[in-house]
């Protein structure tokens, strides 16, 4: 009777020594990602600042119940999936258009000047936008103001009035990575097979039929992974850039979870009742997170590993 052959490791023929290159990362993930779970106990807890997070008293769901009674909140959540929403359909539409744009582009020069120039804004931080915002947006004497007055109109206060705040969000944060995710459909269009383009020419399809035909349907499995996966956000509406933007006179409409977060831990000094908050919105973005990565395994077959 032969002997059964060994089951080979998933390690065999790999450099072991590599993997200590892990280790530093390991351990700044422990530090910084696993580490602060620690305090989350806190959320569960009248928090003493005096008495640490050990000797605090145990009061349960009290620090939630707070949260869902909070005045207002039920807008908060509201405004956060509101704004949300927005940026997660525009930045999934306008990066697609202005991909399929840029591939009708035949000068190879002009489509990589204007690829570069589109995706710098990627790496420019939400305080600098948001400074130069607030300059040329001034009602008194901002820059897009000043050109409302010389075709004789009054000057408006974007960042003070409700109904231009949303879109000023928006409009901001497109301009600011759809750049970034242009380049991921550039990249799937280099897999399509230029023949197909060569067939359609022989056959006098014009430059829209191939793009309606050959281009978007090439496209098809990353659009979908994108769209799905971008669930995983719908509780994510920018904390940087809120933050940096708003003012009392429009907390009715941009006030999210992530600003109350804020207010409620480091300027009220309610950390308990942060800490609910933010482990609220924690366990229900992990939640969304899993259900769009198990839809994006049903629908395009996308797997981490």
């Amino acid at each position: 009777m032969s002997a059964q052959p060994k089951k080979k490791s998933r390690f065999a023929g790999v450099d072991k020594s590599l993997y200590l290159m892990l280790i530093p990362g390991a351990i700044i993930v422990a530090i910084y990602s696993y580490g602060p779970l620690f305090g989350l106990q806190i959320a569960f807890k009248r928090y003493d600042i005096v008495q640490g997070i050990w000797n605090s008293p145990w009061i349960g769901l009290t620090n939630f119940k707070y949260v869902m009674s909070y005045p207002g909140f039920w807008q908060i959540v509201f405004n956060t999936v509101y704004i949300a929403l927005l940026k997660m359909i525009f930045r999934y539409v306008v990066p697609i258009v202005v991909a399929l744009l840029l591939n009708e582009v035949l000068n190879l020069k002009f489509k990589r000047i204007v690829q570069t120039l589109i995706y710098l804004p990627h790496f420019i931080s939400w305080i600098v936008i948001c400074g130069v915002l607030i300059s040329i947006l001034d009602p008194t004497d901002g820059a897009v103001n000043e050109i409302l007055k010389v075709f004789g109109m009054e000057p408006v206060y974007f960042l003070g009035n409700k109904s231009t705040f949303r879109p000023v969000l928006v409009i901001s944060d497109v301009w600011k990575e759809f750049g970034y995710g242009t380049i991921i459909y550039m990249a799937a269009l280099t897999g399509i097979d230029p023949t197909l383009y060569e067939a359609a020419t022989i056959d006098r399809a014009n430059r829209f039929q191939k793009m309606w035909y050959i281009t978007l349907p090439g496209m098809a499995p990353v659009i979908v992974l994108t769209g799905i996966l971008g669930l995983g956000s719908l509780l994510s509406a920018g904390f940087d850039q809120i933050f940096n933007l708003y003012n009392p006179l429009v907390y009715d409409v941009a006030d999210v979870l992530d600003t109350l977060t804020y207010r409620m831990g480091l300027v009220n000094a309610q950390y308990d009742v942060s800490t609910a908050i933010s482990l609220m919105t924690s366990v229900i973005n992990a939640g969304l997170v899993g259900i769009s990565y198990f839809i994006a395994y049903k629908v395009a077959g996308y797997r981490i590993f």
